[in-house]
C-alpha cells in the first residue's frame, strides 16, 4: 500500500486511502475504467489489499487470445466496490464501474509465491468472467493473462459486448453522466463515500423465495419493512402469444427486481396510480390518495396548495418496499408528477407525448419520434425516446427547475408544432379524438401541474404486461422495435445487458433554447 499512497494526493483525489477494513480473503473485482484510455482493472483479494493488473482490452473468455496485463499498485480492500468518478486531473481521473466480481481460487497453496515465481494459475467465479485463468509474468510490470480451454471457454468471447456494471446496472457512460457517488481521499476509508443522490438495491434471493413460499396471503419482509400481501394468486394481466397469466405476486415480484432502475422516477415526486384491484379485464380506476391503512413506514406528502375538495395527501415512493406495496394494492401503471414535492411549481421535466391515432402505423409513429430527434439535436437539448407499452413513443427532456409549467408547456408546443408543421398528413391538432380523423396528436398539454405521463419501467394494463421502456435515439431504427416489445418477464434481461437509457437524464438541468 505503500506505493498506492506515494501517487496520491489524499487531499485531492477522489480514491480511499486505505483503512483497517477486513475482506472475505476471496474476493475478486474487474473495473472497467475509463481515465486516459480506456482500461479494465482486475483486483485479487489477498493478505488484505487488492493485488492489482491494468488489462488495456480487457480479460477474456477466449482460450486462444492473450491480454496484456500491467502490475500496478496494490489497491485497498475498501476500492473492491468502488463505482464513481475519480477528478480530472488526479491520477486516474475519469469514470469507473464495477463490471465484474465474484470470488476466486489460487491454483497454489501459496499464491505469494507462484507470483514471485512469474506464473500464478487461479479460478475466478464471477457473473461474466468463469472459469481457468494464468498470469504469466513477461517482464517487470507486464505479464500476459490468459483463459485456459475449459467448460468455461467461449471462442471470440469479447468484453467490449458485455459493458454493463454488475452493481448496477450502468454503463461508464451513464455512471459518468450521473454518478452516484464520489470517494473523499482525505477521509477514512471507512468514511469515504459520499452519496450524490440515492440508490437502491433489489431483493436478495431469500427475499424472493420467501415472496415465492407464501401461500395466497401472508407478511413478506422486504429489507427490513414487513408488507402484508394478499389475493397473491390472482390474475392480473392475462398471458400473451400463449404465455401463463401474470398473477399479483410476480407483479410484486418486479416491482421490487426493478425498483433499483425505476425509483429515481418516482422518488421525491407525488404519484398518480391506476389501479386494476379486478384484473385488467375490468374496468380500473385513478387513485391519488395516500389511504389511511398505508403503513407507516411508506413515505407520503401533503400537498400545501390544494383546494379544499382536493386530493391532500399522496403517496410518494421510496424504496423497494414502497413499489412492492404498491403491487400489491393493485397500482400496475405508476405516474409520478413532473416536478418535485419540494418544488412543486417548477418541473424537472418537458414532456412529449406521441399520441397516435386510430390511423396512425407504428411507422408513423416512429417518423415522428425520428423528428424530434432532428428537433433535439437541432437546439441542442438532450433527451431521449421511451416506449410506451401500448402504442406511441414519448420524449422525455430534464430542464433546470426554473420554469414555471406555463413557461414550459409553451416550449413544448412550440417544438411539437414545427415537427407537427414538417408531417401535417400524419398529425391533428384537434383536442377530442373524435375529431382527429384517426391522425395522431402532438400532445404538449401534459406539461400541466399534478398531469402525468407512466414512469418508465412501468406496466401497462394489457395482456402480457408490457412496460414503458426508455430508448436510446438510434434504437428507433431497430426493424424489430415495437411499442410493447418488453414485458415485465423480459424487460430485465435487456436493463442488465443495456443499463437504463434515462440514466444520463437524471443530474441533467438544462435551459429552454428559443425556438
Amino acid at each position: 500500500m505503500t506505493t498506492y499512497r506515494r501517487r496520491r494526493d489524499f487531499a485531492r483525489t477522489a480514491e480511499p486511502r486505505g483503512g483497517e477494513t477486513s475482506g472475505t480473503g476471496d474476493r475478486f473485482v474487474v473495473q472497467r475504467h475509463r481515465a486516459r484510455r480506456r482500461h479494465y482493472d482486475l483486483r485479487l483479494e489477498h493478505d488484505g489489499a487488492l493485488l492489482s493488473w491494468a488489462v488495456p482490452k480487457g480479460p477474456t473468455l477466449d482460450p486462444a487470445v492473450r491480454r496484456i496485463a500491467v502490475r500496478v499498485e496494490d489497491h485497498p480492500l475498501e476500492y473492491a466496490d468502488f463505482e464513481g468518478t475519480i477528478p480530472a486531473g488526479e491520477y486516474g481521473g475519469g469514470d469507473v464501474i464495477v463490471w465484474d466480481r465474484g470470488t476466486w481460487t489460487p491454483g497454489e497453496d501459496d499464491p505469494a509465491a507462484a507470483l514471485e515465481a512469474g506464473t500464478l494459475h487461479f479460478e475466478l467465479h464471477g457473473e461474466k468472467l468463469r472459469g481457468h485463468f494464468v498470469l504469466v509474468r513477461r517482464g517487470e510490470t507486464q505479464w500476459l493473462l490468459l483463459h485456459k480451454r475449459d467448460e468455461h471457454a467461449v471462442d471470440d468471447w469479447d468484453p467490449e459486448h458485455h459493458p454493463v456494471s454488475v452493481k448496477s446496472g450502468r454503463t461508464n457512460e451513464q455512471v459518468a453522466a450521473a454518478p452516484e457517488a464520489m470517494w473523499r481521499g482525505d477521509l477514512p476509508a471507512d468514511r469515504a463515500e459520499i452519496r450524490l443522490r440515492p440508490s437502491w438495491r433489489p431483493p436478495t434471493d431469500d427475499e424472493l423465495a420467501e415472496l415465492a413460499a407464501l401461500g395466497q396471503k401472508g407478511t413478506w419482509t422486504l429489507q427490513g419493512e414487513r408488507i402484508k400481501l394478499t389475493n397473491l394468486d390472482k390474475v392480473l394481466f392475462p398471458g400473451r402469444d400463449g404465455e401463463d397469466p401474470i398473477t399479483k405476486r410476480e407483479l410484486i415480484g418486479y416491482h421490487a427486481r426493478i425498483a433499483p432502475v425505476m425509483l429515481p422516477y418516482l422518488a421525491d415526486r407525488a404519484l398518480n396510480s391506476h389501479r386494476f384491484p379486478r384484473g385488467v379485464d375490468a374496468p380500473g380506476f385513478w387513485h391519488k390518495k395516500a389511504p389511511s391503512h398505508a403503513p407507516d413506514w411508506l413515505r407520503t406528502w401533503t400537498y400545501p396548495g390544494a383546494d379544499a375538495d382536493d386530493v391532500q395527501r399522496y403517496i410518494v415512493p421510496d424504496s423497494p418496499a414502497a413499489l412492492a406495496w404498491l403491487a400489491n394494492y393493485a397500482a400496475l401503471e405508476l405516474h409520478p408528477w413532473t416536478s418535485p414535492i419540494d418544488d412543486v411549481e417548477h418541473p424537472s421535466w418537458a414532456l412529449f407525448d406521441i399520441d397516435p391515432g386510430e390511423r396512425t402505423s407504428f411507422d408513423d409513429v416512429l417518423t415522428l419520434a425520428r423528428l424530434h430527434r432532428a428537433a433535439m439535436e437541432h437546439l441542442g437539448v438532450l433527451g431521449k425516446p421511451k416506449v410506451t407499452g401500448q402504442r406511441g413513443i414519448q420524449i422525455w427532456v430534464p430542464i433546470a427547475p426554473r420554469y414555471s409549467y406555463a413557461e414550459t408547456r409553451e416550449w413544448v408546443e412550440k417544438v411539437s408544432r414545427a415537427v407537427g408543421n414538417t408531417v401535417p398528413e400524419l398529425v391533428s391538432w384537434a383536442w377530442s379524438r373524435s375529431e382527429r380523423r384517426g391522425l395522431a396528436r402532438l400532445d404538449y398539454t401534459q406539461n400541466v401541474l399534478s398531469k402525468t405521463l407512466v414512469a418508465p419501467y412501468s406496466a401497462r394494463p394489457r395482456p402480457g404486461a408490457p412496460v414503458s421502456v426508455p430508448l436510446e435515439w438510434d434504437e428507433l431504427d431497430d426493424p424489430d422495435l415495437t411499442p410493447d416489445r418488453w414485458t415485465l418477464r423480459t424487460v430485465g434481461d435487456r436493463v442488465a445487458e443495456r443499463g437504463d437509457p434515462f440514466a444520463e437524464l437524471l443530474d441533467q438541468r438544462q435551459t429552454l433554447p428559443p425556438v
